[in-house]
């Protein structure tokens, strides 16, 4: 399957996070197949009782690429033009997972071994995949994991802090507002005091930043609110533990704050005759690291434009990601011989 194909076929298929089984069936009946035929072996990697990581490999798996099946809401469906795919996952991450399919074939053409390919649910939210993974390594010394870097092998990544903010209060008619306790009064307070921390900086990974994603409460416009929650994202470039504690006292009693996920900033190996960037985004190589090797980070197209409506990848750019994770995994092996 060409890889532009590839790519339309897999962004037209909903994999919003939690929801990725149509795309894992897809990709586990074609590497099967092409398991099949070059003497590999393809499985399902049960997370839950309807989600699951498809994992493949060719000889002792010293080198494994992987990326993400899932993306974020809405769903957008693809179409391209001369110069670009477009649509939902272009560039995060299924342009990247038709890429490394592509580069797993050029591989197995040139007699290649030793290497494996590994997809993961729920990178988007919890790395709920990833986690699993982590517990049920395959030997591999290298990682090559795959997000939108702009074709540049990224030498760190921010970390993240994922909160739930939660007020509580007690209802009243909003014509006695006294007679009762507006929780969104008070989640309003908390996030104020949150915009105010003072946070670190880092002189490579840059600034730490705070995002406030989302806001929900109330009932109607004449009922004082009796619970409100935010949903929050810190990209960090430090210590995590100082910054929840920062966070903590930030808040004090005006909410509860539950902590959702946790993943360290990281500092990544560079690659000989690769050009280099730094990036600001998380991904799972927190958790799928050390134990499915060293980690190298690398992909196709720009963060800026994932998550956006305006989503895609350079056609060219993507071809040229296929010879790119075939010579990065030529050199790895190399490396491992050596």
């Amino acid at each position: 399957m060409h890889p532009f194909e590839m790519t339309r076929a897999l962004i037209d298929m909903e994999s919003i996070t939690e929801n990725e089984k149509q795309v894992g069936e897809f990709l586990l009946r074609y590497l099967s197949g092409l398991a099949a035929g070059s003497g590999g072996r393809a499985e399902a990697m049960p997370v839950t009782s309807e989600r699951f990581n498809v994992y493949a490999e060719w000889g002792r798996p010293v080198v494994v690429l992987s990326t993400h099946m899932d993306t974020v809401p809405p769903f957008i469906a693809s179409s391209e033009d001369e110069e670009y795919i477009h649509g939902r996952g272009a560039c995060d991450a299924k342009g990247i997972i038709a890429a490394m399919v592509a580069a797993a074939e050029k591989l197995l053409e040139n007699g290649t071994r030793n290497f494996g390919l590994l997809f993961v649910v729920g990178e988007e939210r919890n790395s709920a995949g990833a986690d699993v993974a982590s517990r049920s390594p395959h030997g591999s010394r290298y990682l090559i994991d795959g997000e939108p870097t702009e074709s540049r092998v990224a030498l760190g990544s921010k970390g993240i802090l994922r909160y739930e903010i939660v007020a509580t209060g007690k209802m009243a008619h909003s014509a006695y507002p006294e007679l009762g306790e507006s929780a969104i009064e008070k989640l309003l307070d908390a996030l104020n005091a949150i915009r105010r921390m003072q946070l670190p900086e880092d002189p490579v990974l840059g600034r730490t930043t705070v995002n406030i994603g989302t806001i929900s409460g109330g009932r109607a416009p004449n009922i004082v609110p009796d619970a409100a929650k935010a949903e929050l994202a810190i990209r960090i470039v430090g210590d995590g533990c100082k910054i929840d504690q920062v966070l903590r006292e930030a808040v004090g009693a005006r909410a509860e704050v539950r902590k959702i996920l946790t993943l360290p900033a990281m500092h990544f190996a560079s690659l000989d005759g690769f050009p280099t960037s730094v990036v600001s985004f998380t991904t799972d190589i927190p958790v799928l690291a050390p134990a499915w090797g060293e980690p190298f980070l690398f992909g196709p197209g720009s963060i800026q434009v994932a998550h956006t409506k305006d989503e895609k990848i350079s056609k060219r750019e993507l071809l040229d990601a296929v010879d790119t994770y075939a010579q990065m995994t030529r050199m790895l092996l190399s490396r491992a011989e050596a």
